[in-house]
């Protein structure tokens, strides 16, 4: 498709699309609980479609009336053998979460998904599964899928030190170690997300945490809530981006998650001398309101600990850091090599085919700052995360069309993404 280019202005006010990682988890946890949960401003991306409807292939009833999702809890032992293998589609967290949901069950259970999701690694999951006691095989000697997962009604407690920063390692594992007998001990390598063990409180269930450190008891029952979810801030992150680097711009987004594990783009953004407000906080929802103006920004090194609170981000960060003054350096990313794509090269590509100065490392990128960008040909490679990145950057485009191949990516994740374009830069 031929994205909009050369834009004077943005405008206006948004409510990015629900939080996918709690919308993820709201089904999960809803399908593990006694009783009916409601989950309002769900994410209706096809990630999270995935999801819901592998919890209705595992015998769950779910109502959609497109306001409330409504979920008919059945527990850890009501889940149903599936009639058939489970499309996984696009999701890297569905297969994974999901894989450790299955793993103390009394089936087999067969996960598959699109091209891209044929290429992710699994082996980060299924080697503590193994550990643990389910018998699962996958394609070559990282796992990638299709998954052949075979549960065990009888899984062993783990101690186990998460070799890689990942929410949705420590997510699966924590979903297995529910249903073990006994005992399970995750030590992270960093703090990330944490929207599993705020969740597990929420359903009336229990852990302890202290530092990096989770000590999860197996045997726990749920009971079903309502769930609202905030603001997805990944999704708002295009939006907090191109409202600092377009003229003449400020964007309203109200109601963002700013959960203190998803925040590390708010970090940059500070670092980096935008204009970025913060008001109308909610703690019970972990919500606000960010307002973004075009902003003169100063290069930055990001690395270390902050890089699990912003790894999604990362893509538009980079977009960001070609229009800061001096020179940027991201390190310590080497988990962007096993998203939707290898995001380090294929960002790098996107952004240097529209003429900025991108040097790839072994675990992030050397951005060169303030470099005017022209038009080109972008290929998402099923990642929405490059789609929208190549959006935003289209409106900085000086001459020249750019032209966004596999565009359908974005659903994924922002289904109204450029009807919420289409409106800020007509207000």
């Amino acid at each position: 498709m031929k994205l909009k280019t050369t834009i004077n202005s943005l405008k206006g006010t948004l409510r990015v699309p629900g939080d996918k990682s709690i919308s993820h988890r709201s089904i999960i946890f809803g399908a593990i609980s006694q009783g009916i949960t409601r989950v309002h401003d769900i994410l209706r991306g096809e990630d999270v479609l995935s999801t819901m409807q592998v919890f209705r292939d595992l015998g769950v009833t779910i109502e959609d009336d497109g306001q409330i999702v409504t979920i008919h809890g059945v527990g850890f032992k009501g889940l149903k053998a599936p009639k058939h293998p489970l499309n996984m589609g696009n999701s890297g967290t569905s297969i994974r979460l999901i894989s450790g949901v299955l793993a103390g069950q009394n089936f087999t259970s067969q996960m598959f998904g699109d091209d891209s999701l044929s290429k992710r690694p699994m082996d980060r999951v299924t080697l503590p599964l193994r550990q643990m006691g389910v018998d699962v095989v996958g394609q070559t000697d990282r796992d990638l899928p299709p998954l052949t997962l075979k549960g065990n009604p009888n899984l062993q407690p783990i101690t186990y030190h998460l070799p890689v920063a990942s929410a949705q390692v420590k997510s699966a594992l924590i979903f297995a170690a529910l249903q073990a007998d006994g005992e399970s001990t995750l030590i992270e390598k960093e703090l990330t997300r944490n929207h599993t063990e705020d969740m597990i409180q929420q359903f009336g269930g229990q852990l302890t945490i202290n530092g990096k450190e989770i000590r999860i008891q197996g045997g726990q029952e749920f009971t079903a809530q309502n769930v609202t979810v905030p603001g997805d801030i990944s999704s708002a992150a295009f939006w907090l981006v191109a409202g600092l680097i377009v003229p003449n711009a400020k964007i309203v987004l109200e109601n963002v998650g700013i959960n203190e594990t998803r925040t590390g783009i708010i970090e940059v953004i500070q670092a980096m001398g935008g204009k970025l407000t913060i008001s109308d906080s909610n703690e019970v929802t972990k919500s606000a309101t960010l307002t973004v103006e075009t902003s003169d920004l100063q290069a930055t090194e990001i690395g270390g600990d902050i890089i699990p609170r912003l790894i999604d981000e990362l893509p538009i960060i980079t977009l960001l850091a070609t229009q800061a003054n001096g020179r940027t350096i991201i390190r310590d990313a080497e988990e962007l090599k096993v998203k939707e794509t290898d995001r380090i090269q294929v960002v790098a590509d996107a952004l240097n085919s529209m003429g900025a100065k991108i040097t790839p490392t072994d675990d992030g990128m050397i951005i060169e700052g303030k470099t005017a960008l022209h038009g080109a040909r972008v290929n998402t490679f099923g990642d929405h995360r490059i789609g929208m990145m190549t959006a935003i950057a289209a409106l900085l485009a000086e001459k020249g069309d750019v032209y966004l191949e596999r565009s359908e990516a974005i659903n994924t994740s922002y289904p109204s993404f450029f009807s919420d374009l289409e409106e800020l830069t007509n207000g």
